[in-house]
């Protein structure tokens, strides 16, 4: 049976991150929604959706918090355990991460202009 969970590999600008949590891309950048009319779906309208990485890191030696904190245009490659490879481009954190100091890991949420599967 092919793997299909596990083992993900994380790349901000070519450094390695220590991923501890669940890694979450988008499947789609295309969001559809059922336009209703009076007697029922008359069809449906597709707006775009925002590009994203998500996962819990390992706030380890070596962490690339310089690149993570300045980083405007960055490209952040996810390795899923199944062999997929999900590329975000211009990418740049949404948020101000904290580092949990008791775990030991944080939160990265990042945005970017285009995300896609090879």
């Amino acid at each position: 049976m092919p793997r299909v969970a596990g083992v993900c590999y994380i790349k901000v600008d070519g450094d390695q991150l220590e991923v501890k949590g669940s890694v979450e891309v988008p499947l789609s950048d295309i969001k559809r929604e059922t336009v209703m009319g009076l007697t029922g779906a008359a069809g449906y309208k597709e707006t775009a959706e925002a590009a994203y990485v998500k996962l819990t890191a390992v706030f380890v030696p070596g962490f690339p918090l310089d690149t993570l904190k300045n980083g405007t245009n960055m490209t952040v490659t996810a390795e899923l355990a199944n062999g997929k490879i999900y590329t975000l481009a211009g990418a740049y954190l949404t948020d101000a991460p904290a580092i949990k100091a008791d775990e030991g890991e944080v939160e990265l949420n990042f945005g970017g202009m285009r995300g896609e599967f090879q």
